[in-house]
This record gives structure tokens, sequence and C-alpha cells, in this order.
């Protein structure tokens, strides 16, 4: 029977084809882009979100099928998010269904609708009016609009509620103080340097619209003090404020800091750490417009906000900004994007700004602002040491000048930090008889030896497989197996066994993994209780304790033998990261970098806290091997049963190559630098060319040639700006 349905909506779903899907609907409005849907899907229900509407559709009305539910209680995506997924999409060479679902809370992507829970309305102590959908029972609300009505709620008024709604309350809309409320002290903006007076005055006197700005400020200058007082300006005008950080561990620490600076905003953070419950709270509060400020990590960029004014990058240097599978975006471009769609200000900020953002400031399209002094009066940046390990030879990884300065800190009183990237108790067990070493059977990488339970545990980094150790060597039977190398948990304990009376704390994935370990961790360093850490790249970034005093570096030489072009550059900001917690108080710092190659350029200009220097001589290597930012790139990967199956599907590839615009290049297929994880093979193909349009005139409809390829058991992706290889 025909449909009497005429109105056609276009609908993106989180589908592996790169099209829209139409479908009829009864009583569908302009004002439905952007909503929710509801429809059916071969044998199931798909969520949806509505991108257009049209008079008619190519499918036949006899297979066109209804729309089962438009979600009418929620406000429906911005049309400058629907845009910016848009460009997302085309960009990074993604369909758009499954970039725009990507951009939904988890909650929301259920295919099931809820009633909207009932908005229940409070007032801050400041005396400004909040409201927010919490999921409570009706009796709650009757008892919540009981407290209300007096304004705000004492402590002991709050013990008959269900924890969500007392744990909502507690968050900034009700205060207790012995069973009075108290109004919110605002933390006193601490007075400026001469320097961020005049970053701030040159920030603030620029003409509104779109501007990029490059922040380049040594470690503990006081970049977030210039992020606070640009936000306090953006609130003033009634606009919103976006922060994006690296990492989920730096997002508590800047949600407390940005409290205490703006106690009668309403601040959310989003990040995936969160409870699907939290998320879908503070992603509503940004949807409708009740958020003043949102810190976040990458996903946050996307962010509906419908009052936005500003948006800061902090650390913009941090791979973490890049997401590594489905939709590869970088959120610091997405971000540069955003701004200039929504004709505002952005803010990149870092001690080590990353080469293709540092060329672009020298290109003058970035406006760039140094900050080169600690903004604390007493404090200076570290003095830095290089031990020559050829000569002060390193026993368990620690060279006799690293264990003096340690020693002397710990009589002193004051904190010290070892850093060393590699978690574990070694990186491999090895066969003194013969050189074997442990391999993964899954991945073409070692297992590395943690410490497990009381005893040992062989466990790939890259799958996860985890083992017992051999008896006897696998290969000649030889029971003389040793541990060789360090990592956090064998320098843990070699540290504990020179200072035993030393409280020592180990900071890495696996002692961060528990919700809230982090921050009670933070805490204890913070509160003194810690004398020595040990520690990956997670203690190295934005974290301020005034006690740490010493920093010394194991194992940093690695870098300098990979095969990535890109790891000079991590190095030196990872160096130059750890280095910055050092001394950024009245005390002094000191950092000891042990390596076997002191006269290194890139160590040089380290031990000099000279950016600048290292940038320019690393540009200048990148122009001459036509890397970026000299070039643009894309990365074709595949992954299959074999490695000739992932070798054939990219030589076809290759093929489909053939016709391309001028200036662009197709390398040769060749197994990837891991060619093997979790037993699939893996193989790469290289496109670059000197012109990004021309990179996306060609990817754009070869990509569109690739999906028509049947592949079986074969998997592919594009990733556009890899930072991987």
């Amino acid at each position: 029977m025909k449909s009497t349905l005429r109105t056609v909506v276009q609908v993106a779903l989180d589908t592996p084809l790169d099209r829209l899907f139409d479908y009829l609907v009864a009583d569908a409005l302009t004002s439905d882009v952007g909503r929710r849907v509801r429809v059916p899907f071969g044998k199931r229900e798909l969520v949806g979100v509505i991108v257009g509407l049209v008079d008619s559709s190519t499918v036949p009305d006899e297979q066109l099928r209804a729309v089962i539910e438009i979600d009418r209680q929620l406000a429906a995506l911005p049309r400058e998010v629907m845009q910016l997924a848009r460009f997302a999409a085309d960009y990074y060479q993604y369909p758009l269904g499954p970039a725009l679902l990507a951009l939904l809370p988890p909650a929301l992507k259920r295919a099931k609708f809820r009633p909207q829970a009932p908005t229940a309305y409070a007032l801050t102590p400041a005396g400004q009016a909040y409201c927010a959908a919490i999921p409570v029972r009706a009796t709650a609300q009757r008892r919540l609009a009981e407290l209300l009505a007096g304004g705000p709620v004492a402590a002991e008024h709050l013990t008959g509620l269900r924890a969500p709604l007392r744990d909502w309350l507690n968050k900034g809309l009700v205060m207790a103080d012995h069973g009075s409320a108290s109004r919110l002290v605002t933390e006193p903006a601490p007075t400026l340097t001469e320097a961020q007076q005049n970053v701030l005055a040159t920030l603030l006197g620029a003409a509104d619209g779109f501007t990029a700005w490059l922040l380049h400020g040594v470690t503990g200058s006081g970049k977030t003090e210039v992020y606070l007082r640009l936000i306090e300006r953006t609130l003033a005008a009634g606009k919103q404020a976006l922060v994006l950080a690296p990492e989920i561990h730096l997002t508590p620490q800047m949600v407390e800091r940005f409290k205490r600076r703006f106690p009668d905003r309403k601040l959310v953070s989003l990040h995936s750490g969160l409870s699907d419950g939290d998320r879908l709270a503070g992603w509503l509060d940004c949807l409708d417009g009740r958020a003043d400020i949102v810190l976040g990590t990458r996903l946050a960029v996307f962010t509906p906000l419908p009052r936005l004014g500003l948006i800061v990058v902090d650390e913009e240097h941090d791979a973490s900004y890049k997401q590594m599978e489905g939709l590869r975006y970088h959120a610091r471009d997405v971000a540069v994007w955003r701004a200039r769609q929504s004709n505002i200000t952005v803010v990149l900020g870092s001690a080590t700004p990353a080469l293709e953002t540092w060329a672009n400031a020298k290109r003058h399209r970035y406006r760039l602002l140094s900050l080169t002094e600690r903004a604390h009066a007493q404090a200076s940046l570290p003095e830095v040491r290089l031990i020559d390990t050829r000569t002060d030879k390193a026993a368990l990884g620690l060279s006799d000048a690293l264990r003096k300065a340690l020693l002397e800190n710990l009589e002193r009183g004051e904190q010290s930090l070892v850093f060393i990237n590699r978690r574990g108790y070694a990186p491999v067990l090895y066969c003194r008889a013969c050189g074997q070493v442990s391999e993964c059977p899954r991945c073409a990488a070692h297992q590395v030896i943690h410490r497990h339970r009381g005893g040992y545990q062989l466990r790939c980094h890259h799958c996860g497989l985890a083992s017992r150790p051999p008896e006897a060597c696998p290969a000649c039977g030889s029971l003389d197996l040793r541990p060789a190398g360090q990592g956090t948990q064998k320098v843990e304990d070699t540290l504990a066994d020179l200072f035993p009376a030393a409280r020592i704390l180990r900071v890495d994935r696996d002692t961060t993994a528990r919700r809230g370990a982090f921050a009670a961790m933070r805490e204890a360093i913070a509160g003194h209780e810690v004398d020595i850490l040990v520690g990956t790249q997670i203690v190295a970034k934005g974290h301020d304790f005034p006690m740490l005093t010493l920093v010394g570096v194991i194992g940093a030489d690695q870098a300098l033998m990979s095969a990535d072009f890109r790891a000079s550059e991590r190095l030196f900001a990872q160096l130059m990261q750890v280095g910055g917690r050092a001394g950024r108080a009245e005390r002094a710092g000191r950092v000891l970098i042990q390596t076997e190659y002191p006269h290194h350029p890139l160590y040089a200009a380290l031990a000099a806290h000279d950016y600048p220097t290292f940038a320019e001589r690393t540009l200048r290597e990148r122009k001459l091997a036509e890397f970026p930012p000299y070039s643009h790139q894309a990365l074709l990967r595949a992954d299959a049963r074999s490695m000739a199956e992932a070798m054939a599907f990219l030589e076809t590839a290759h093929e489909l190559g053939r016709e391309r615009p001028e200036g662009v290049l197709l390398y040769d297929p060749v197994p990837a630098l891991m060619p093997r994880i979790a037993n699939r093979e893996r193989a790469q193909l290289l496109i670059q060319s000197v012109s990004r349009s021309r990179l996306q005139a060609f990817l754009t409809p070869w990509v569109a040639a690739l999906r028509e390829q049947k592949n079986g058991g074969l998997r592919w992706s594009l990733d556009v700006d890899p930072l991987d290889w």
C-alpha cells in the first residue's frame, strides 16, 4: 500500500556506508534538523540525526520506510555543530553518520528514547538561578521544591535525598557551613608579571573576530592565569568559554582551579572518565546554554555551545589531541576551524609548540606571544645537567651523580622525581645462554615483565596478552633467564633498597587505572607525604608541586634512534615538560638527564631552555626531507590475517590512485613499523603532497573507490595528518 506520508527527511546513521538515508515523516519541521530520530534499519532500530528535509527522494515510495519517533524533548543540535561535524567528516575522509553520532553522549545513542526528567531549579548563594534535568522520583521532586523555597539549602536538610540529587546539589548549587548557607569565596587573582601584562594587553586589545594566537610560554610562566583573565572577559560579555586539556588526569586539577576562580559560574567538565549519566547531564547543560565554562579533553571540541566566545587549547602540542581510531581528527586543528567558523578568538598554549603550530606562527597565520620567565617571583628555570653515562656508568639504571642528588634532596626534605617513560618491571626477559628474549606470540613486539601478585608476569603492551614467565628458555632450555633493562617497577624497587626510609610513590598507567587513584596521589604529593616519585609521562604535564626540586631522567636516548621523524620533537617536549616540574616556587630546581650523547644538539637546546633554536633547526631538517609542515600526508593502513592479503589490498589502492593531481605522490606499500598486532598483519601506504587542497582533491574520489572494493576479513582506514606510523 502506498504511503500517504509525504515529507522526506535525510538521516545520518552510525553505519560504515558513506551516505545519508531517506525516511518518511508525517509532521517534519525545519526545526527538526539536528534532532535525534529512531528509525528502522533492516531488522534493527537505530538512532540517527536528521540532517535535512527534501521534497522528494530518489528511493521509490514503496521502499521508503517511516521514522518511528522524533525526539523533540531535547534541543536540536545547533547548525554550527552540524557544520563542524560535516567539516571533520569531509577533511578526515570519514562517513558523516558515524562522525555525527560520535559527538553524542553514549546515553543519547541508545535506540530507546526516555521521557526527559523534570527540570529542577535552584538558587546559588550568589542568587543566580540555575536549572538542570535530574532523573529523580516525584517524591524527591516535591522534597526539592520544599527545600528550595527558602533559597540556599543547609547540609543537614539534604540527608533525606537520594544520592544523585544530593550529589547534584553539592556540586555548587548548595553550600553548607554547619547548618547555614554560606557564600562561595572567590579566589583572588594573583598579581601579573610584566610579561603577562603585556601578553594580556595584546590579547584584550585585539580587534573582535577570528584570530588564532600561539601563546609560547616556558613551564611555570603563568599561561593559565592569562587564560583565566581572558575567560573572565568572555563571561562578562555573556559568552561561553571552551578550554581543552590533553589528558584526563589534568582535567580535575584544572576544574578545581577554575571553580575557585569562578565559583558563581556554571562549570562543566567533559571527558571519558565520567559516568554516562554525568556526561549526559554536562552535555545537556552545554546544549541548553546553561554552561558558562567547559573544560574537557579532545571530544569536547565538538560540544554544542550556543554562546561560544573563546576557545583555549592548553598544551596544544600534545599527541593526545589526536584521535587514533574511528574519526581520526586532531582536536587542536578542529578547534581552530571552529573558532574561524564562529568568528572568535582561539588561543593555543604550550612551552613546546608543535612544529606545525610554530611554523604557522612564523608564517603569520597565527599570532605569536611569548612568556620567557616564570611567573613566581622567586622561581627560576631549573638548571639542566647532562650526566655522561659512558663515564658515570648507571648501576640498576641510576648513575652515581643521580643517586647522590637524590640523597641530598632527601636530607633537605625536598621532593624528587625519577622519570622513566617505560612501565612494568623490565622491557624483556633475556636468556644469557642464547640471547633469546621474551617475544609476544601474537605481536611483533616483546612481552614486558611486570611484578604481579607477589610474583612476575609477562605482558604485551599492544594486545594485552599475559602469561607466566617460563622456568627455562624455550629456545635452548637454559635456566639462566634474567630481566633486562628497567621499568618503573624496577626503579621503584631499586630506590627502595637505596633509600629505605624514603616514602616512594610510583605513578604510571598501572597505578592510576582505578578511578580516583591519580587524584589521591596528587593530594599525597602536594601534602608532602611523598619523598620520591617514580613516573612516566603522566606526571610530566601540568602539575605544580612546590616542594619538588629535583628531576632525574632515565632512558631518554632511545628516542634519538627512532625511525619516526617526529621522535626528536616528542622527546624535546617530553623532557621540557618533565623538567618543568622542578623548582616552580622559591626553591631552586635541578634536572639531571642520563645520556650517552651529551653533545647532541637536542640536549644542548634543552639545557639552554631554548625551544626556538631547537624548533628552527628541526624545521630545516624537515624542509630538506619534505616532511610536515612542508608537506601534507595521509596514511592508508590495512590489517588482515596475512601480510600478503594486506599488501594485495594496498597494491590495488595504489593502482586505483594512478590518476591523480600533479604534485600528489603515492609511495609503495610497505609493512607497518609494528607489522603484527594481535595476530593481524599490518601494512601501510603513504600519500603526500605539498598542497593540502590537491591532497584532499585526490583523497575524496580515491576513498570512494576504495569503499567499493570487496575486502573479506581485511580492515582498512585512512589517517589524514597522521602522527603515528
